[in-house]
């Protein structure tokens, strides 16, 4: 695989930023050649430095303003089935496999802390396999900027 260079690294940053940013409005924010920034774009996919191109919600807004993250510790016997049922759980927004006091971080969302409490004790701590369940109440979420730059 070819190296990546500072063009491509200012396609990465900019379309992280914003990446519902058109590539005519891309191109000319970069000061690139329209075919030359549709084609990096493609190649950066191709190669899956691209995975995806998503959106962020504002869960608020939807009704769940309350946000925790929960360490978990599980069994090694039971880490995969307690994973797959953490998993089916509807306020779940994302699972971080870790190292160091915990096995995995869960993000939850919900209507209130309350509930997210709940939830953590009466069903994410009662699933076969999970061993301990601790409990972060996100107050702030910053989003800083990122430029990209090639590692080296």
């Amino acid at each position: 695989m070819g190296k990546l260079d500072e063009v491509d690294m200012k396609i990465i940053s900019a379309l992280y930023r914003d990446a519902s940013v058109s590539i005519p409005k891309l191109s000319k924010d970069l000061n690139l050649n329209l075919s030359v920034t549709y084609s990096r774009i493609k190649r950066l996919m191709r190669r899956g430095v691209i995975e995806q191109f998503t959106l962020m919600v504002n869960e608020g807004k939807l009704g769940f303003p309350a946000s925790a993250i929960v360490g978990v510790n599980l069994d090694p016997k039971l880490r995969e089935l307690a994973m797959e049922e953490i998993a089916k759980l509807e306020a779940v927004r994302e699972m971080k496999e870790v190292t160091g006091r915990f096995d995995v971080f869960v993000t939850l969302r919900a209507k209130t802390i309350e509930e997210i409490h709940k939830l953590v004790a009466e069903v994410v701590g009662k699933i076969q396999g999970v061993n301990q369940a601790e409990m972060f109440v996100e107050v702030a979420t910053r989003r800083p900027a990122i430029g990209f730059k090639i590692a080296g």
